[in-house]
């Protein structure tokens, strides 16, 4: 007949008795009390005593028994590759230690009469009110808390502008554990009088209750600072401590989201200064979209309408450097939406040196380049300074000029 149970799973349970028999005080573990309840069941005695955990740091049942070892501290190499947003996931948020000693389970919230706010009390109403809080004080003290309630309640409808009530009715749901209740009532007390002591003071310990230990020191602060009352500074000192650590929690976890949203912003831009350079490096200009209105050109392509790309040797980032001048981005712009435009510029000694330096085969897309030598050294209306192709030829026409006549001939006018 098969065996029940799996083979892998007999392995591990016959490995299990095996550790018994040589450490029979480990069935005095609580989570092996079963086990202990069975050997006992057929008559089996297990012996007294603590049972302590092998130095091998190996659980009897598999897995580690002790703090797991550290990890080999990564290489260099490892280390560079690891990217800072992975350190910051992969950082686990530490976690506050706090007294909860005296935390209570929240009350289930509740409708509780507040009044009519817009009521205004006659000083008859006001006189039964006051009555009213008389007996309920008088139950406070003999412990009836909501008889208490009670008569603070018929003292609020009758008076409900009187923050006092409110305060006082907030103490007896402390008596009676219901913290939430008590907040509400200390909330329409500061409302009323937003320097009620007495408010600050028991909403502060409901707080406590409710482990809201910031919360409760901020009121009980505030209660002291307008009224001190010894109960009060006594609850202020119990929940300090909780609150030093809740706040330096938070400044240290602020202190971390402002690091990660550093870091985020330097690789932010990190990535845009690579793609930057990763443009420039393929000898496009940014966007390859080069000059406005002339469909842009990038490393290799040429100029729209050129035959071929750029000359030898050209340099991009020497001639975006050039084009920072206003004036020689305008020329550029101008020669690039009509080629035959760059006669205008013929006499500009920034165009020029532009040309002669970047396009020494005459400019691309059709246009031709500027004449051998300088323009602008000579006189500008000469007529050995005209535009010429870059074979030499006049550019504006495919004859040669007429052999100028001298100057000494006269016409008489007869034949």
């Amino acid at each position: 007949m098969a065996a029940p149970i799996q083979h892998e799973d007999l392995l591990k349970l016959k490995g299990f008795i095996d550790f018994v028999n040589t450490n029979p005080t480990v069935l005095n573990m609580p989570q092996l009390q079963f086990v202990k309840d069975f050997v006992e069941k057929f008559g089996g005695k297990v012996p007294d005593g603590d049972f302590k955990m092998p130095d091998t740091g190996k659980c009897p049942f598999g897995g580690d028994a002790g703090p797991k070892a550290k990890p080999a501290e990564s290489s260099a190499a490892d280390d560079s590759d690891k990217s800072d947003e992975d350190a910051y996931i992969s950082e686990p948020e530490s976690d506050v230690e706090l007294d909860m000693e005296g935390v209570i389970e929240a009350d289930v919230e509740s409708a509780q009469p507040m009044g009519d706010s817009e009521k205004v009390a006659t000083e008859e109403e006001i006189d039964q009110a006051s009555d009213l809080r008389s007996q309920a004080a008088a139950a406070y003290s003999e412990q009836k808390f909501e008889e208490a309630i009670s008569f603070y309640t018929k003292a609020i409808e009758l008076n409900p502008g009187n923050a006092l009530f409110y305060a006082k009715r907030g103490q007896a749901f402390l008596k009676l554990k219901k913290p939430n209740a008590c907040i509400r009532d200390c909330d329409k007390a500061l409302e009323l009088n937003c320097d009620s002591a007495a408010a600050y003071k028991f909403r502060g310990r409901a707080n406590r209750l409710l482990g809201k230990f910031e919360e409760a020191a901020k009121d009980l602060r505030q209660a002291c600072k307008l009224d001190f009352d010894e109960e009060a500074d006594e609850w202020l000192r119990e929940v300090t401590p909780n609150a030093k650590k809740i706040e330096q929690h938070r400044i240290k976890q602020e202190r971390k989201n402002a690091e990660r949203k550093i870091k985020e912003r330097q690789r932010a831009q990190n990535k845009a200064r690579k793609e930057q350079a990763k443009s420039s490096a393929g000898g496009s200009f940014p966007g390859a979209g080069g000059f406005p209105g002339a469909g842009g050109f990038s490393g290799g392509g040429g100029f729209p309408g050129a035959g071929g790309g750029m000359p030898a040797g050209f340099d991009v980032g020497d001639l975006m450097s050039k084009m920072k001048d206003p004036e020689v981005a305008a020329a550029m712009q101008d020669i690039l939406g009509n080629p035959a435009n760059i006669s205008k510029y013929v006499s500009n000694p920034k165009m020029f040196n532009l040309v002669k330096n970047f396009f020494p085969g005459g400019f691309p897309g059709g246009g031709a380049g500027f004449p051998a030598g300088d323009p602008t050294a000579g006189d500008a209306d000469s007529e050995e300074a005209a535009f010429c192709d870059a074979e030499g030829k006049p550019a504006n026409s495919s004859e040669p000029k007429a052999k100028k006549e001298s100057s000494d001939f006269v016409d008489d006018g007869l034949d």
